[in-house]
């Protein structure tokens, strides 16, 4: 492995280098604050005193002073510790991606483990569901209140010419006005052919309290754009090449160069592009005050989302993969929606009764593409499909806040009242938390909620990719209970109660095609984590169980998967650096996992082929100097010593054994 040894001494040289600095620093800094130096003038070790007055040190303010805020108001402040959580979340997403499972490049989509479970809402979601992992929604924006300026880089290698960097500034010009500004991006060519992906998110912030304290505002812009060339996965000749079966028996080491195997086409491209204006702003009629302990305000909410997916590509896919297309080149689809939204509210709070809110919003909406189309189905029936999906709803809600007698009461819920869609969601459940290191949380909720657009209306170039459908809500009821025993586990349970799930699929005739089942879909997932810690050495174990009743041709999940990671933690050269090093196992067991569409961007059921059933292993080396997350890691070391035939989906290979490096830096002003 003379690629992994040259790449490997360079980033042992690097890491070396940056920690020589870091500790110095740290010394210099040392000196300083004694106000002394053992090394006179002329280079004796006499002490010198200095003529200068020694300055006032400013006393850094606490890492608990920076706060970040989400939009429902829970305060959080920055964490510059190491910790195996953190390793977890050292990656593309910047999230424990514990539930997924990524295809083989860097900025491509996941399958997944467990289905993803969309946020609360009343309307159809924007299609190409698989290009949206990486897509900041509103909730995934948070302010910021900084007693300095702070900066935070981010930086990660990637899979052959490209890097990972999100860089973030936030600055409180007063005390009352804080103004932030991100900007993520990824590059990274992949080690397959036309496998390059290409993202940028873009964020800016503005939160602001008057001197009275009675008005204030919160708004951010985001701009994202999300890019992924589309090889359709591996040819039957690439399969062949990659497995090292067929006339490839014993020529695994000649395609050990990724680059080399063959795919099913090399010339489309898919993008997601996205920008947002978010405005949420309050105006405090009654303030809490020592003689009362009751507020009211009003206040207001704007959401302007403008989403654009487009698939492009040069010519019709060989060997009628896609199937027929109405042009032989130059195809291009693309999807615009354009979803604009108010919100009036009134905060009730007080002391006894807790925090309530009533709210009332409109949504205008407008998906759809620029002409109707005309087709003959396989009876001879001539049928048009519509450009368009747009119109207004109008809808009321409420939310609920209280602690009582030590229980924590929560409810929020919302419908349409009025408008082409109905659609609706209800959360309530109470918690109990006994000391810091004990608690239970429960909640019930209830959603009936149109499927995605890419289901009601889809138009393309390519004939089998063209319907238009009124499907029925999709249904779900669901119970969670949630256990905190912090020397003992954390445990998430839930029942789920799925009606009308709606899913893609391929037909007798291998075409795409949207279906929603009659059958009811009964889904029991348990999630147990425990971090268990002796002497210098830690073990971290996730593990999750599901169990699905009704659905099994088409709701596919693994029963088992795990997540265990073995560690040796301690701190070095008189606590100027804290080393974090062990090896981390993942598993799940094999299951009929869904299939990728490059055309859709979305993932589809398939009933052929499994995955799984197969073990990964990480070796990672971190270590923090002051502020700086050093972060060193060997993904799936396994694959290094034996020939990878995995996949991650169908036709989609998992990752090969990869060195990466990568690191998170802080910087207080």
């Amino acid at each position: 492995m003379p690629q992994f040894s040259i790449l490997m001494r360079k980033n042992i040289i690097f890491i070396v280098a940056l920690l020589s600095v870091s500790m110095i620093w740290a010394q210099r800094d040392q000196e300083r604050i004694d106000g002394t130096s053992n090394v006179g003038r002329d280079g004796s070790q006499e002490p010198r005193k200095s003529l200068r007055q020694p300055k006032t040190k400013k006393k850094k303010p606490p890492v608990t002073e920076y706060k970040i805020i989400t939009i429902e108001n829970d305060t959080t402040y920055l964490d510059t510790t190491l910790t195996i959580q953190k390793d977890y979340k050292f990656n593309y997403l910047r999230r424990d991606d514990f539930e997924l499972l990524p295809i083989h490049n860097v900025g491509q989509t996941y399958n997944s483990l467990a289905k993803r479970e969309e946020r609360d809402h009343i309307l159809p979601l924007m299609g190409a569901r698989a290009r949206h992992f990486n897509f900041m929604e509103v909730k995934d924006i948070v302010y910021y209140q900084v007693p300095t300026p702070l900066t935070e880089l981010y930086f990660k290698t990637t899979f052959e010419q490209g890097q990972q960097l999100d860089a973030f500034f936030t600055v409180n010009t007063s005390p009352r006005l804080n103004l932030s500004i991100a900007y993520k991006g990824v590059r990274s060519l992949g080690k397959y052919q036309h496998a390059l992906t290409s993202t940028g998110n873009f964020r800016a912030t503005a939160s602001y309290l008057t001197k009275n304290e009675r008005y204030n505002v919160r708004t951010h812009f985001v701009s994202q754009d999300l890019l992924n060339e589309e090889n359709g996965g591996l040819s039957e000749e690439g399969l062949n090449q990659y497995l090292g079966t067929g006339e490839f028996v014993g020529e695994g080491d000649e395609f050990a160069d990724r680059g080399s195997v063959s795919v099913n086409f090399e010339n489309a491209e898919s993008i997601l592009l996205g920008k947002r204006f978010y405005l949420n702003h309050q105006f405090a009629i009654l303030k809490k005050t020592d003689s009362s302990s009751t507020a009211l305000s009003v206040g207001h909410i704007m959401d302007l989302t403008d989403k654009r997916f487009k698939y492009d590509q040069a010519a019709i896919a060989p060997n009628d993969l896609l199937g027929a297309s109405y042009v032989a080149t130059n195809i291009s689809d693309n999807v615009a929606l354009e979803d604009f939204s108010n919100q009036v509210f009134i905060d009730f709070t007080n002391k006894w009764l807790g925090n309530l809110r009533v709210l009332g919003g409109s949504s205008n909406y407008n998906y759809g593409y620029n002409a109707i189309v005309n087709q003959v189905n396989s009876s001879g029936t001539q049928i048009n499909i519509t450009n368009r999906i747009k119109g207004d709803v109008y809808s009321v809600g409420g939310e609920y806040k209280n602690t009582y007698k030590g229980f924590q009461l929560f409810g929020d819920g919302m419908t349409i009242v009025s408008g082409d869609f109905t659609g609706n969601y209800f959360n309530a459940g109470a918690g109990y938390e006994l000391n810091k290191k004990y608690g239970i949380q429960a909640k019930v909720s209830s959603s009936s909620v149109a499927p995605n657009y890419n289901f009601l209306l889809y138009q393309s170039d390519y004939v089998n990719y063209n319907w238009q459908n009124n499907f029925e809500n999709i249904e779900t009821q669901k119970i969670q209970v949630n256990l905190k025993a912090k020397k003992i586990a954390a445990i998430e349970a839930s029942y789920a109660k799925i009606n009308n799930y709606t899913y893609f699929t391929k037909n007798a005739t291998a075409a795409i095609v949207p279906l929603q089942t009659s059958e009811s879909i009964d889904v029991l997932k348990v999630k147990l984590t425990q971090g268990l810690k002796y002497w210098k050495l830690g073990l971290d174990n996730t593990v999750m169980y599901q169990d699905v009743e009704g659905g099994d041709q088409i709701y596919n999940v693994p029963e088992i998967t795990t997540r265990n990671s073995l560690y040796y933690h301690d701190h070095w050269f008189k606590k100027a650096l804290y080393l974090q090093t062990g090896v981390t196992f993942k598993y799940f067991t094999s299951y009929k996992t869904d299939a990728y569409d490059p055309v859709l961007s979305e993932f589809y059921v398939q009933n052929v082929e499994e995955i799984g059933n197969y073990p990964q292993f990480d070796i990672f080396f971190n270590a923090k100097v002051r502020q700086t997350r050093i972060y060193f890691k060997y993904e799936n070391i396994g694959e290094a010593f034996r020939q990878n035939n995995e996949f991650s989906a169908p036709g989609y290979a998992t990752r090969d054994a990869v060195l990466r490096f990568g690191l998170v830096w802080n910087f207080f002003l």
